[in-house]
């Protein structure tokens, strides 16, 4: 797992599942809201300061998510994406990586293609059995709970970055 952890230089990230806890809540006049986990949205913060890009691909399309993408600074986000095999190429593409660099995080079924290419798969806690046998990881924290901030310190510690990255909070 540390060899392929090494190779990466870019993270995508499902949302609903993933990034949440995949509860979506609608207000009685249909507006809609997401609950994200700030440690989640830290560890993400951390990892993009050693050069790891971050990107999203998400079945769904929502304006919360952009708004989330946007305070994060993520760039690449693909939205209302049933086929997630084409905007991870449009990734790679764009940033000239390839799979074995590549990272995804996934939960579900529409997820198994992307997990069964990329170079290191990951599936929070509580992600459906079918996926499980995909992943190189399985965090033990459930999808909205901290489950991508473990994928961000995994890679940053077995790039070395971790200890640069975290430097300033214990002075």
């Amino acid at each position: 797992m540390e060899e392929r952890l090494k190779k990466i230089k870019l993270l995508i990230l499902d949302v609903d599942g993933v990034m949440t806890d995949g509860r979506i809540i609608f207000d009685s006049n249909g507006i809609e809201s997401k609950f994200f986990n700030v440690k989640d949205g830290h560890g993400i913060k951390m990892l993009q300061r050693t050069g790891i890009e971050i990107g999203i691909i998400s079945g769904r399309e929502s304006r919360v998510v952009a708004n989330r993408a946007t305070e994060l600074g993520i760039g690449q986000v693909y939205q209302k994406s049933l086929d997630k095999m084409v905007p991870y190429r449009q990734m790679l593409e764009a940033t000239g990586l390839s799979d074995e660099q590549a990272a995804f995080m996934g939960d579900d079924v529409i997820d198994i293609p992307l997990l069964r290419r990329v170079g290191f798969a990951a599936a929070p806690a509580d992600a459906v059995a079918e996926v499980l046998p995909f992943a190189h990881f399985v965090s033990r924290n459930r999808g909205g709970w901290g489950a991508v901030r473990e994928v961000c310190d995994l890679i940053m510690k077995a790039q070395g970055t971790w200890d640069t990255v975290t430097s300033r909070y214990y002075l």
